[in-house]
């Protein structure tokens, strides 16, 4: 069974929810902490419902509209979506004022907005989708564990058209904690320089990418969803490297096949590692882009990145700012995208061109 790529939106710390070519306008930054670069949302949602909606819920409904908008669609069949942290921001103030109220007089507005399938749930309330709602919270594999699902879904066929999703945004309070554990750098860093750090840590991000994904090939499709794989907790890098050889070999091809690897290489020494043994095992000689200079590092990555190799097929060629290795190749007719999170959470996306 094929599943195709009808359409796809995307909001990030990135002009890409302007449409145009992809990286067009390239906003570079010098800091720790990436932010979205907020689209005009009334286009999508009433302005008393905006001032109601945390960050990640307008993101989530501006990208999910978007990619409805590019597949020709006003409604899908059902909704999925994957996220690690959920809605921070209305999670933080509901926090605060349990402390600070002494768990006394408490709103339940913001506990009831900070659940992680808020997203999910607000798209379909404004699109009117009764259908098949669900949210996946998996840590580094919530996305890829969305694509799984409805894949699994249009193999049954009780869905022609699913819009699947992935967001995750970072707070003040969230900042402040995960930099205890040392994963940010703690010195500002120009993000086309990142992947070329030599010090440890990363940068943050945050951002949200919808698919629309259908067993029947759209108008403007030229991608199209081959496979997704994840891998747990590798005990070494052979682990990881065999698992690539299977899956490719459960699609049909070889590393040979593969005309651009896509990696979600964050300039953390010590994470890009696993990258450059991957690399020189099986892709010796192929040109090698990546992603997280551009939209920071997250659990859902991986969504931004399986938007940015679309768009790379459709348009089958590489800006300059997403390479990383070798020349751009001439015709791309496959890509591996291969990410790992914190070095536990492996995955593996294949996406073929469609003519």
């Amino acid at each position: 069974m094929n599943i195709y790529i009808n359409g796809t939106g995307c909001v990030s710390p990135q002009l890409t929810a302007q449409g145009g070519p992809l990286l067009g306008t390239l906003k570079e930054y010098e800091q720790v902490r990436l932010a979205v670069v907020d689209p005009d949302y009334k286009q999508w949602i009433d302005l008393k419902q905006i001032r109601r909606m945390s960050r990640i819920v307008k993101m989530g409904v501006a990208a999910a509209n978007l990619s409805l908008e590019s597949a020709g669609l006003s409604t899908p069949d059902a909704i999925i979506t994957g996220t690690a942290y959920g809605c921070l921001d209305d999670t933080g103030v509901f926090l605060t004022k349990m402390v600070n109220q002494q768990e006394e007089m408490l709103t339940p507005t913001a506990f009831i907005q900070s659940t992680h399938n808020t997203v999910a749930g607000q798209i379909a309330l404004l699109l009117q989708c009764h259908g098949y709602n669900n949210t996946f919270v998996h840590r580094g594999f919530s996305f890829e564990n969305a694509l799984v699902d409805a894949i699994l879904i249009l193999g049954e066929g009780s869905a022609e058209n699913i819009l699947v999703g992935g967001m995750d945004e970072i707070t003040n309070h969230s900042h402040q904690i995960l930099s205890r554990f040392g994963i940010y750098k703690k010195a500002p860093v120009k993000t086309m320089d990142l992947l070329n750090s030599p010090e440890p840590g990363t940068i943050a991000g945050e951002g949200a990418a919808f698919l629309t994904l259908s067993n029947t090939k759209g108008p403007g499709c030229t991608t199209m969803l081959t496979g997704v794989s994840t891998l747990y907790k590798p005990l070494w890098e052979g682990e990881v490297i065999g698992h690539i050889v299977k899956f490719l070999e459960s699609n049909n091809c070889t590393p040979e096949d593969i005309d651009l690897l896509v990696t979600g290489r964050n300039g953390d020494i010590d994470q890009d590692e696993m990258y450059e043994e991957v690399a020189a095992a099986l892709f010796p000689d192929h040109p090698e882009a990546c992603f997280k200079h551009l939209c920071g590092e997250y659990p859902t990555a991986t969504a931004f990145g399986t938007w940015m190799a679309n768009a790379l097929i459709a348009e089958q060629t590489v800006p300059e700012a997403a390479m990383f290795y070798g020349n751009p190749p001439e015709k791309i007719n496959k890509i591996l995208l291969y990410n790992h999170h914190q070095g536990t959470h492996h995955s593996f996306i294949l996406l073929s061109h469609v003519e």
